[in-house]
């Protein structure tokens, strides 16, 4: 079977330049927005990768230093190398007020000085002329366990990729927070690009994250306001045994990538040690010439002649690691850095702005490292067009001992093509009708008037439904119940009126049933956006390019659903609930690969759907299947089937199939449960 590549999204973005346009204070659009929100104790930013809010972070500080009564300033980053985005920086000659200005000293992350950083972190308060600090996560927990609480008081506590935090008991990062939070008076600033979690514990408890003002920045302003990146592309390439014999079929190395190779425990692995792995990738390369052991940068030969830099950020000699890693962090140019090897490094908050394309190999847990490798593509820089994103995925197989591994494998993939298609869509604002009444939907062209839709009641599902939305949408999204219903095995009436709800509730306890029900319908009608398929009167698919819808008459659209054509104007809460909002990612997956790999991908599926033991199947297929076979001329149910009951009796039909199956090749089977 051959391999195959597969775009799943493809997103063609206007170039505005607004997101890179600074104001008279040497601002960009989302540093402006933070700005105006500094004046607030405890502040949340959530903002995609290279939207500037590390500098957002400097405005704010320096604010916070002069006139808001705080002394001390803490930067906490994830690793070492993410140090380096807040280096010191000239903000006055852009007409800010202050320049951001680090001690060398207290720059924990530099690599030059490795020496007693919790000593150095505890010195810090001390210091009457030091006033900022940055170090890494670890280096945080480390010394704040030496620390009373007091100490934390009159300081500025912020935390660089905030999702690292947890609500959790026993994670040092929350604890710190709520310390700060509830034992002093200090300030604190959360920034990150994909609020959420892969292992499903919050971020923080709903008590207190109720406490933080939001900021919020999406996907589609930011990439859409660039100068020279226009394209994204998102994609998987599926392969048969091992991708070092497949990884040259994606790798282009004439484009900057950084490839992330797989964990050994992983099932992508080959089953060699991680420095094997790195070693063959250099081959396919080409032939290193040789090694600068000033720095650690790698020099090799292509095939066509071509001289190309790679880092190989997999070793774990930390003195190497050093080397490689102050290199990184002092690139000044495109001809500095070609190829990026590394396993666990060099993903969210690593800077570097020239890199084109991200290769992963193996399937990733969590949708916040699927949304914070892209994000390492997605930086603005003059002469890069387009990013890609491809992600290396081991093929089902009819052989393979544990199918249903991968099976899940893939729902996961689809899953994270599925959020990463939300977040970067521009939004809809839909309507009441008597909002509609006040304010008609041709004033603003991404408006919809719904009927039936509830107006939102509270300030709490008015911040819910315009800030946390995307972060609410990816929870439920790692709802295993949830993914399950993405392959269609769930009824849509379940999936909208049980299984949605129930994660609101979860996020939101504070949340009344009429404010669930109003926060459920701005979900499903944004996800039905977003994934559906709008067409023009003829049934023709519309483009969304940033401005050409605005020269098109809202009222001649449509909105193709559950194959049906329905006027946008006549567009009602009971035709949503009647469609599984999260189906299309499965669909576009299923037609971007071949026959007999989507077969055994969805054999397994539909013997896994309806949870149906072999009893419960021999009496559907004696019973119920015989009499559809034949009320329908001999038609087979089909596991695509829109009525759950027929999905249901394919399930059965293709329980006894695999069955049977089972039965010739000789394995354990009972020949009684089966009768041709």
């Amino acid at each position: 079977m051959e391999q195959i590549n597969t775009d799943i999204v493809n997103i063609r973005y206007q170039q505005t330049g607004a997101s890179s346009a600074v104001n008279a204070l040497g601002m960009r659009e989302m540093q402006a927005k933070a700005y105006e929100a500094r004046n607030q104790r405890f502040l949340l930013i959530k903002a995609p990768p290279a939207s500037g809010k590390s500098r957002a972070l400097m405005f704010i500080a320096l604010d916070k230093l002069e006139n808001q009564g705080i002394k001390k300033v803490i930067v906490a980053v994830p690793e070492k190398s993410i140090g380096r985005s807040f280096k010191n920086t000239n903000l006055k000659e852009h007409g800010f007020f202050a320049d951001w200005k680090v001690a060398q000293y207290f720059n924990l992350c530099d690599t030059e000085n490795e020496e007693d950083k919790a000593g150095r972190f505890c010195e810090f308060f001390t210091q009457k002329a030091a006033n900022i600090l940055v170090c890494a996560h670890a280096t945080l927990r480390n010394a704040s366990a030496q620390l009373p609480d007091e100490t934390f008081n009159d300081c500025l506590l912020a935390i660089d990729e905030f999702h690292h935090t947890s609500a959790d008991a026993n994670s040092g990062l929350g604890d710190i927070v709520r310390r700060v939070m509830n034992h002093t008076n200090g300030h604190i600033i959360a920034m990150t690009g994909s609020y959420f979690r892969g292992d499903g514990v919050p971020v923080l408890r709903s008590e207190d994250e109720a406490r933080f003002y939001p900021v919020t920045y999406n996907y589609y302003q930011q990439l859409n306001g660039y100068k020279y990146l226009k394209n994204l592309i998102l994609g998987y390439h599926f392969y048969h045994g091992v991708y070092l014999d497949h990884i040259s079929e994606v790798l282009d190395t004439h484009k900057k990538t950084i490839i992330h190779i797989p964990s050994v425990n992983s099932r992508a692995s080959t089953g060699k040690t991680k420095y094997e792995e790195t070693a063959e990738i250099m081959r396919l390369i080409g032939k290193v010439e040789r090694k600068d052991y000033d720095n650690g940068i790698y020099y090799v030969r292509t095939d066509d002649g071509r001289l190309l830099k790679v880092a190989d950020l997999v070793e774990d000699d930390q003195k190497e690691r050093n080397l490689v890693q102050a290199y990184l962090q002092n690139m000044k140019k495109a001809d500095d850095m070609d190829i990026i090897i590394a396993l666990g490094t060099a993903k969210e908050g690593f800077d570097w702005q020239w890199c084109e394309n991200c290769l992963t190999i193996g399937v990733r847990g969590s949708l916040t490292e699927v949304v914070q490798i892209i994000g390492r593509c997605t930086r603005d820089s003059e002469g890069k067009e387009t990013a890609k994103f491809v992600n290396m995925i081991a093929m089902p197989d009819a052989e393979q001992a544990d199918v249903k591994v991968a099976v899940n494998d893939f729902l996961k993939a689809i899953t994270a093509s599925l959020l990463m298609e939300q977040v970067m869509a521009p939004n809809w604002h839909f309507k009441t009708i008597k909002e509609d009444k006040e304010k008609p939907s041709s004033d603003d062209l991404r408006s919809i008037t719904v009927e039936g839709l509830k107006p939102l009641s509270s300030a709490k599902t008015k911040m819910i439904v315009q800030e946390q939305l995307d972060d609410l949408k990816a929870a439920i999204l790692q709802d295993e119940m949830v993914v399950k219903a993405i392959s269609g095995s769930t009824t849509a009436e379940r999936l909208n009126k049980e299984l949605i709800p129930k994660v609101i509730r979860e996020r939101y306890t504070d949340l009344t049933d009429d404010e669930v029900e109003e926060v459920r319908q701005r979900v499903i009608l944004d996800t039905v956006f977003k994934s559906g398929e709008v067409v023009d009167d003829k049934g023709e698919p519309i483009t969304f390019e940033p401005g050409k819808e605005e020269k098109e008459s809202e009222g001649n659209k449509l909105l193709k659903i559950a194959n049906r054509f329905i006027e946008i104007d006549k567009l009602s809460i009971n035709l949503i609930d009647s469609i599984n909002p999260f189906q299309r990612a499965y669909e576009v997956m299923s037609k971007s690969i071949d026959a007999p790999t989507l077969k055994i991908i969805q054999n397994i599926i539909a013997e896994q759907k309806f949870n149906l033991t072999i009893e419960e199947a021999i009496t559907l297929f004696k019973g119920p299947l015989k009499q559809y076979i034949q009320e329908h001329n001999g038609k087979i149910p089909s596991a695509d089937d829109p009525n759950p009951k027929v999905r249901e009796l394919a399930a059965a039909l293709q329980m006894m199939k695999n069955l049977k199956e089972r039965k010739m090749r000789g394995l354990d089977f009972n020949p009684d449960e089966f009768k041709k």
